[in-house]
């Protein structure tokens, strides 16, 4: 199954490349993805670009990258980092530390595992998320700046980030904190955030799920200390018991929404292949994150379209896909959030969903995992 799982992670990024990528405006040595497909004119010509699905799309390459090294694949790593300081044409950062983390984490990928140095760029990030932490004010990492929100898509990374970075001490009180404050103490799965009023948002959003396994493994790998072990163990249980059905992650979205389940399955896979540890608990984690990866990607792959001989993945896992087309309503910008196209399909978000999902099986199936019988 590994060299089957290749072949259908390489189709998946053609399909993206082919479908998406274009030079910034025209200028040599630059690539961005366009975010939908088929496109509208604001959306070919880079008006709209959303910094975090970027940052993704060039974890996603480095994924291709480590898994067949080629010279090509290591240029486009380059011209995408590339393109994605041009168009942000501020520099690095964003008003948003969600985003900043995200990006921090695919820069740091970039620079350890394709040796693409980007130092400068991952000391202002990384300045950004640490002076962030704010623990007089209910915190926590905030969403974005002067935001009283603090959540767990921006701790999650975040801490991820800081703990690659050496910063293993404030690493460690995010998972603390998230675990203390967003941890739903009647399902295990964990909450979106907290105002500093001390309101909870208890929305369930399965990226959640995936940002906390990551960095509660990376700190059970650096640490050793018993509870982050413990924590990944209860949460793959919950994810497994009420994310998933028949084995695939239920659900799905477009616009930012499209990301959420593939990176779910991308720390699912981290899970699988990092978690240390060989307690019947430790072992068992390990089995059943790498169960859903490849019970998601098969499923995925099941209900793709072929269009033009390339993978179009759908927004549900479980659902067949659905072809886009010109006349279909286009994701919109509002409240700081992307929502999605009238066909989430159309959405490059749920595109790179499925890119992720069969990269990460491909890493659990050369671990030599076997799907769930």
């Amino acid at each position: 199954m590994q060299r089957e799982w290749s072949a259908r992670a390489d189709a998946a990024e053609s399909a993206v490349m082919t479908r998406h990528i274009r030079r910034v405006w025209g200028i040599p040595g630059t690539a961005l993805a366009v975010v939908a497909w088929p496109a509208v004119r604001r959306e070919r010509v880079f008006l709209q670009w959303h910094y975090w699905w970027q940052a993704n799309l060039i974890n996603c390459t480095i994924d291709a990258a480590e898994r067949n090294p080629t010279a090509r694949r290591r240029r486009r790593l380059a011209r995408l980092i590339r393109g994605h300081r041009f168009r942000n044409i501020s520099g690095w950062t964003s008003s948003y530390y969600d985003d900043m983390a995200w990006l921090g984490l695919a820069l740091e990928r970039a620079q350890r595992m394709q040796l693409i140095d980007n130092r400068r760029a991952l000391a202002a990030l990384e300045r950004q998320l640490f002076k962030a932490w704010s623990p007089d004010s209910g915190g926590g990492i905030p969403w974005r700046k002067n935001s009283n929100f603090f959540n767990t898509p921006a701790n999650g990374p975040a801490g991820l980030v800081l703990a690659r970075a050496g910063r293993l001490w404030l690493a460690q009180a995010i998972a603390d904190w998230i675990d203390d404050t967003l941890r739903d103490p009647a399902t295990g799965l964990i909450f979106d955030g907290i105002r500093s009023d001390g309101t909870l948002e208890r929305n369930i959003y399965s990226y959640c799920q995936g940002t906390v396994l990551s960095l509660e493994t990376e700190l059970a790998v650096r640490m050793g200390a018993p509870r982050h072990r413990q924590r990944v163990h209860r949460l793959v249980e919950a994810v497994d018991e009420r994310l998933t059905k028949g084995g695939v992650i239920r659900g799905g979205g477009g616009g930012d929404g499209g990301l959420f389940n593939g990176l779910l399955a991308r720390y699912l896979a981290l899970v699988a292949l990092m978690l240390p540890g060989e307690a019947s608990e430790d072992v068992r984690a390990r089995r059943l994150a790498a169960q859903v990866v490849l019970g998601s990607a098969e499923a995925a792959w099941e209900n793709r379209l072929q269009v033009e001989e390339l993978p179009l993945f759908g927004k549900d896992w479980s659902l067949p896909a659905q072809l886009p087309g010109l006349g279909v309503g286009t994701a919109t910008f509002s409240g700081g959030m992307v929502h999605p196209s009238d066909i989430a399909e159309r959405d490059l978000s749920v595109q790179l969903s499925g890119w992720m999902l069969m990269e990460s099986a491909y890493l659990v199936s050369a671990a030599g995992y076997p799907k769930r019988r």
